[in-house]
């Protein structure tokens, strides 16, 4: 079931980078930090779709404290259908496979793993105070 997430509508701006998995996501020169919803909303090894500054945003509770950010919409079919599909791991990787055509993403990085298909965007994302941040270009 995936449950649309109501973010706080004031922006949270910080310089600092998270740490972890997200570090690595490729990110715009200016981001803003948005306060998004307390990490206890999110069960575990499964996605939520939450419309974030007029973004639709799937969020990957992937363990106790780690979050991961990417886009709800598929990048092949433009459904917005990301926060169903199912997380999985290749190697090291934390992946999420589309609930549609079945194409598998690393979501540290966007690269699509099955084949030459477009990347889908992924975003920084963080937990501090048992909320989930997230950053999206400004």
């Amino acid at each position: 079931m995936t449950t649309t997430l109501t973010p706080t509508p004031t922006p949270t701006p910080t310089p600092t980078p998270p740490a972890g998995p997200a570090a690595a996501a490729p990110r715009a020169a200016a981001t803003t930090w948005h306060d998004v919803c307390a990490l206890a909303d999110l069960e575990p090894l499964w996605g939520e779709a939450a419309r974030v500054a007029g973004r639709q945003v799937a969020l990957y509770r992937v363990d106790a404290a780690t979050v991961l950010a990417a886009d709800h919409r598929d990048p092949r079919t433009g459904a917005c259908v990301m926060a169903r599909g199912i997380l999985g791991s290749r190697g090291s990787a934390v992946t999420v496979a589309s609930p549609l055509h079945k194409e598998v993403y690393d979501l540290a990085t966007g690269s699509c793993l099955t084949g030459d298909g477009p990347a889908l965007p992924v975003h920084p994302a963080e937990v501090r105070d048992g909320r989930v941040l997230v950053a999206l270009p400004a």
